[in-house]
């Protein structure tokens, strides 16, 4: 066995262990499960929030994005910092509803704001349909991190089968608290450790950050800066307002919104939460440090430049920290996403199925469906070969188009009708799908000006998405004023 193997181990036992622990003298009833019984800290609340934004994504998505891309990974450091200024206005009037509603999904606000269990399902069906490639890019992190950090002794599958047990174990048995206490751990270790390799691994082979910037620039000249075509400023800024929009439309994070103990918690977590994004420029100092001393590395491999340069640079032992570290970030927001699809598949397509169903039924049935979600998971990881960064963005592109409707949901007037926000959301989705199915791309229309043809996809969507809406809402008002002239 090498050095690194008993670390690797040891942070899946640590996270089964916390998982099951989480549980104890709670009686894991539906809202203690789903929600922690609405009752976490600013602590906890952060930490869950931090566990499902720090992810696989982070450790290798953001370091490979660096690594293969240069300057446009810089919109991921952008895009957290908008959304958790938006949040510290949207956020607290979504935690009051669902607190006076007692909510446990991000669909139940749908059905209940526009009074529309169809609407719904229509979101429903979404939230799963962009959680899975989320919950694929965890394991396929896991996968990746076992496998280089263990000298290949473990292989990915081997890794991604583990992994999938042991969250799906501790999900069963703890919910949401499981989450919270295995990102207590995930936090602390990767802020120590992405902090010290952003700041070692550029000293050790370049003498220092201004040197190895240099060095890149030399050696690639303009790669930290955008590209004039392509990844430019116009792809850049549209991916940064797509993502900042489509923040806390994840199922996962909505849900997180709802264990608050009040809205001053959520609030605090706004303020606090940006800082935390600057841990982001260490991870890009890995992948820009990866460049020269490991090159070569293309397509879905560019995920793998943080650990190759780590297995250069490090003795095994500490390259199984490393890679303990990684496997956290894996495992505690793989744990909220399963929870969350669960739940969404038991309490709003399930219970609709069955309306005599209790919240105990429903529990049951959602705790039941965590390992068949991870199965399919699993399934779709063992077949992917997409980028990291390609799969958040797939979802990204699919879970924004509910914003236009939620937004509007929050004003005092809702100008949105329920047929105007299933239409919009609809209009949108099919927007992503047509193009992700057919491989469209806008840069094969050569008559749009090349400002167009570099938008983000999603953003396009967006945009069908509340025309649609808007359309559709002003008829359906229109169609409904004759009929209530006459009644009043």
């Amino acid at each position: 066995m090498n050095g690194a193997l008993p670390f690797i181990a040891a942070a899946a036992l640590l996270a089964l262990t916390l998982g099951f622990l989480a549980q104890r003298g709670k009686d894991m009833n539906l809202e203690q499960w789903t929600v922690g019984g609405r009752g976490f800290g600013a602590v906890f609340v952060f930490l869950l929030l931090a566990g499902e934004i720090y992810t696989t994504f982070t450790f290798l998505g953001g370091s490979g994005f660096a690594y293969g891309k240069g300057a446009p990974a810089y919109y991921i450091l952008c895009y957290g910092t908008l959304a958790y200024v938006l949040s510290y206005f949207m956020l607290p009037p979504i935690w009051r509803y669902a607190k006076e509603h007692r909510l446990y999904s991000q669909s139940d606000f749908f059905v209940r704001k526009y009074d529309s269990p169809a609407l719904g399902i229509i979101v429903t069906l979404v939230d799963i349909v962009a959680l899975i490639p989320y919950l694929v890019l965890q394991f396929k992190g896991l996968g990746i991190i076992v496998e280089i950090a263990g000298y290949g002794a473990i292989s990915s599958t081997v890794a991604i089968w583990t992994g999938a047990v042991v969250v799906a174990g501790y999900v069963m048995v703890s919910g949401v608290h499981g989450s919270a206490w295995t990102a207590v751990a995930k936090d602390i270790l990767i802020l120590v450790i992405v902090v010290f390799l952003g700041l070692y691994l550029p000293s050790h082979y370049y003498g220092g950050l201004g040197a190895m910037f240099e060095a890149i620039e030399q050696a690639r000249p303009g790669f930290t800066v955008l590209p004039p075509h392509g990844e430019s400023l116009w792809w850049f800024s549209s991916t940064v307002l797509l993502t900042a929009l489509g923040f806390y439309m994840w199922p996962h994070s909505f849900g997180s919104i709802y264990t608050a103990r009040n809205a001053t918690v959520i609030r605090k977590n706004a303020i606090v939460l940006p800082l935390y994004q600057l841990i982001l420029l260490f991870v890009f100092f890995v992948g820009f440090a990866a460049i020269l001393q490991v090159p070569g590395l293309t397509g879905p491999d560019i995920d793998l430049a943080l650990f190759k340069l780590s297995v250069k640079t490090f003795d095994p032992w500490f390259v199984g920290v490393i890679g303990a570290t990684g496997v956290l970030t894996a495992l505690v927001p793989g744990s909220m996403i399963l929870m969350t699809t669960a739940t969404l598949i038991a309490n709003n397509l399930y219970r609709v199925l069955s309306p005599s169903s209790d919240d105990r039924q429903v529990s049951r049935v959602a705790k039941l469906l965590v390992p068949v979600v991870a199965l399919v998971a699993v399934f779709f990881t063992l077949r992917g070969g997409e980028t990291i960064v390609a799969l958040l963005l797939m979802g990204y592109s699919l879970v924004t188009q509910l914003f236009p409707s939620l937004v509007l949901s929050l004003g005092q007037r809702n100008i949105a009708t329920r047929e105007g926000a299933a239409a919009g959301i609809l209009a949108g989705v099919a927007t992503v799908a047509i193009v992700s199915l057919t491989g469209l791309n806008l840069h094969k229309l050569s008559w749009l000006p090349t400002e167009v043809q570099d938008l983000n996809i999603g953003i396009i969507a967006l945009a069908v998405n509340f025309i649609v809406l808007i359309a559709v809402s002003l008829a359906m008002r229109a169609a409904a004023a004759p009929a209530q002239a006459a009644a009043e």
